[in-house]
């Protein structure tokens, strides 16, 4: 690159609720952004307290879904290029410097999926499905937003998307009642999701939905081979997509 060229500015942004421990991390591995904005969803922990005392700007909004909350913080964004990243999630040097790179040209695309190693209780997961797992982390927000899905959101280009060569590594399990509260709340937007859609849940979805999904990802997808891990990771989401359609039949008969 050389010294005449000039680099787009860069917002880095952020969603959170109950991430103090994440914070420091992920404020340093955003050095070469121009701004970080995060949208807190009322956090009981210090996490606004250590963003605000690393220089972040922290707006408080109460959660009502993925989608809306990630646009929102799309919409207080001073600059074109923004870079979308999980507070666990882990930007690597590597990262850091493609990004740099791709938005000086970006050759006609308007966002990047990066590719992610997702490690669960301190193991890098290598099948299971979650070795192409992937999501769109650097885009141009004047040609992209997120679909509007309440959970599992994904961001929504007019235009061509690319595929950076660098991945980060994503570090969602803090303990296992954190990541089963974190399915847990996946589920109910997904049923709330189904129910907005007129969705009726059946035998089917109670039964055979939750089977398959263990099947598929346990058996089909190789998630035998990562060992204790591959099955734990299996049976909890096989039975979170019991709990969405078991949800989902609550809200039909006003169940709390």
């Amino acid at each position: 690159m050389s010294q005449n060229t000039i680099i787009p500015k860069i917002s880095a942004l952020a969603i959170t609720f109950n991430e103090e421990e994440n914070v420091e991390r992920y404020v340093q591995s955003l050095s070469f952004a121009d701004e970080i904005i995060i949208i807190d969803s009322q956090s009981t922990d210090q996490t606004v307290e250590f963003a605000k005392k690393l220089g972040v700007q922290v707006i408080e909004r109460e959660f009502t879904n993925f989608s809306e909350q990630r646009n929102f913080a799309i919409s207080q964004a001073k600059n074109d290029w923004i870079v979308f990243f999980d507070l666990d999630e882990i930007i690597t040097k590597e990262l850091e410097q493609e990004i740099v790179n791709t938005v000086v040209n970006p050759k006609f695309k308007v966002a990047f999926f990066v590719k992610r190693n997702f490690f669960f209780m301190g193991k890098k997961i290598q099948f299971g499905g979650w070795q192409n797992d992937k999501a769109v982390r650097l885009f141009n927000k004047n040609f992209c937003k997120y679909n509007g899905n309440l959970v599992h959101e994904e961001v929504k280009a007019n235009g061509a998307i690319g595929v950076l060569k660098n991945a980060l590594n994503h570090h969602s399990y803090k303990n296992f009642d954190n990541y089963n509260d974190k399915l847990n709340l996946y589920s109910k937007l997904q049923a709330e999701n189904l129910y907005n859609k007129k969705v009726k849940p059946n035998a089917y979805h109670l039964i055979f939905r939750p089977i398959y999904r263990f099947l598929w990802q346990y058996i089909f997808r190789l998630g035998i081979l990562d060992g204790k891990e591959g099955f734990i990771l299996a049976y909890i989401h096989s039975f979170s997509v019991f709990k969405r359609y078991l949800q989902l039949w609550m809200l039909y008969r006003k169940i709390d």
